[in-house]
């Protein structure tokens, strides 16, 4: 991993600190300004909302034509855990009155970035994002947690083995409720549950190669969910 790479994501992960400690704990003002325009636009615009942490936050920036021409909405936040997700959830997704919604989120509470949480939490956290789109009629996709051997910024959480588990635990529970399963892990998984060489600089974080596998995934996936 290069030292400019392993700063950025270091960066990233300090800034949510910061803005937490500043009272922020959500950053519900990261997006604020940009959510008052995006509500201008007609929905066709605004059709899909990408919630996420930093892999969804740095997907724009990696690949910019990609929201702009399928009219997806990015809002992501580097560092960022699913209960800080699920409490700026409506501002950043239900006020915005997409179509659909595609979460992808819960490798960082594996990695501990804002304290312990079990499995079953972090699934917890996910489904009320799911359940609270779907009492607004929002359709809702669930993503599989994209693959990590370990965390460069918090060593050995073992994300190898109980990203697998969680992922095993999403795709039930999409399947139980009726929600999409959008499986980036098979794609990007090098056999032994890590990124596979050249999809990720980091280990955690998808270069452009690996970024072009998801949008072709999560395009398939939202196309069948949106015209269903």
């Amino acid at each position: 991993m290069s030292k400019s790479l392993l700063l950025f994501v270091a960066m990233g992960f300090f800034l949510v600190k910061a803005e937490a400690q500043k009272g922020d704990w959500a950053a519900f003002g990261r997006y604020e300004k940009a959510n008052e325009q995006v509500k201008a636009l007609p929905q066709s615009k605004r059709a899909v909302v990408f919630m996420g942490n930093s892999i969804t936050d740095f997907w724009i920036n990696s690949d910019s034509a990609f929201f702009a021409n399928n009219n997806y909405i990015d809002r992501g936040i580097s560092g960022q855990t699913t209960s800080q997700m699920l409490v700026r959830f409506r501002k950043d997704v239900i006020d915005l009155h997409p179509k659909a919604v595609i979460i992808l989120a819960g490798t960082n509470d594996i990695a501990g970035n804002t304290g312990d949480i079990s499995l079953e939490n972090i699934l917890g956290n996910i489904a009320s994002m799911a359940e609270l789109a779907k009492q607004h009629h929002i359709k809702v996709l669930l993503c599989s947690i994209t693959p990590a051997f370990d965390y460069p910024w918090h060593r050995g959480m073992q994300p190898n083995i109980k990203i697998p588990v969680l992922n095993n635990m999403l795709e039930n529970y999409a399947k139980e409720n009726h929600f999409a399963y959008v499986d980036y892990f098979s794609a990007l998984n090098d056999g032994n549950n890590g990124m596979k060489k050249g999809l990720a600089k980091d280990g955690v974080h998808p270069t452009l190669e690996g970024y072009k596998i998801m949008e072709s995934i999560a395009n398939k996936s939202i196309k069948k969910i949106i015209h269903h």
